[in-house]
């Protein structure tokens, strides 16, 4: 079973290396206003091995782009997140428990 599972790791990850090629060789438009921009191109690599089926239909044109009201959730999603995340993150610094550093060392083994 362990192995089936590596083996559709792998073929995900071939199929999308070979998509992400394809994308960055032959697909990808760069900005005119930046000619000779090639650096950002291998950063678009990871994420274009994993997410390579929506980027074959996105380039067959059956993915079309969001529409206006899951922008206007996403924007409300986001603005909650960035309230509520630094909340959470400050309070669990706040709530912590001090480290050994309050009680005294204790031996574990005889010297």
């Amino acid at each position: 079973m362990a192995h089936l599972i590596v083996d559709i790791a792998e073929l995900y990850a071939i199929v999308g290396a070979v998509v992400a090629a394809w994308f960055l060789l032959l697909r990808v438009d760069l900005d005119p206003a930046a000619p000779g921009a090639y650096a950002f191109r291998p950063l678009l690599i990871p994420g274009l091995m994993l997410l390579w089926p929506l980027v074959l239909l996105r380039c067959a044109g059956r993915l079309s782009s969001i529409p206006r009201h899951h922008r206007r959730t996403h924007l409300r999603i986001w603005l909650v997140l960035s309230a509520i995340l630094p909340l959470l993150l400050f309070g669990a610094v706040a709530l912590r428990q001090n480290g050994p550093t309050e009680a005294a060392p204790v031996r574990l083994a005889p010297p």
